[in-house]
């Protein structure tokens, strides 16, 4: 099934999306693509159905064929002030602060949004599997923090992150109950052991 250019008749608008709400620690990332009506390519869809050789070849044709990208990060001493939900909004609303060319309506992947500069805006649940400003959204943002997460494994190898990318995987359980949390763990969340 191929995904949809467009939600609304506006002329920009943008698809949004985040990644790393459920991980045990590092940033959640969001990003926010506008794409033109005329955009092609039949390869993107969400994120979570590409191989990574693959999303990383559609990061570069997404920047080089979108009107206008950005991608946000927001720490985990922000999530732990925030809550979850509330920094992963606060990404997409940085993300869109970014944009080169301000949105007329913006689509987001999800059921939850806080109004963003008066600009009208839908949340679309399963957004990154209908249309494809939020499918490239999710790509560009899956690839950010997949890179931010190896980085960081070089420095913390025994939780396996450069593979799980900081969910809560088997090796980084059992990691956890040997090592206890590092200065990027979530202190908000419950860190499951077991």
């Amino acid at each position: 099934m191929n995904l949809l250019i467009n939600h609304s008749s506006m002329l920009f608008e943008a698809g949004c999306d985040e990644v790393g709400r459920g991980c045990l620690c590092g940033p959640v990332v969001a990003a926010a693509v506008i794409l033109p009506k005329n955009f092609m390519q039949n390869s993107v869809k969400d994120s979570k159905l590409l191989k990574s050789k693959k999303r990383l070849e559609l990061d570069v044709y997404i920047k080089d064929n979108c009107l206008a990208y950005s991608i946000a990060e927001v720490s985990r001493e922000i999530i732990d002030e925030k809550n979850i939900l509330n920094a992963s909004i606060f990404a997409m609303h940085n993300a869109l602060d970014q944009l080169q060319k301000e949105p007329d309506f913006i689509i987001i992947d999800g059921n939850k949004f806080y109004p963003y500069k008066n600009i009208p805006h839908e949340c679309i649940i399963k957004g990154d599997s209908k249309y494809l400003s939020i499918a490239a959204a999710s790509i560009l943002a899956k690839n950010y923090r997949d890179q931010l997460m190896i980085e960081l494994h070089n420095d913390f190898p025994q939780y396996g992150w450069s593979k799980n990318m900081g969910y809560a995987t088997k090796v980084h359980r059992e990691a956890l109950k040997q090592y206890g949390p590092t200065i990027h763990h979530r202190q908000s969340f419950r860190l499951n052991y077991d």
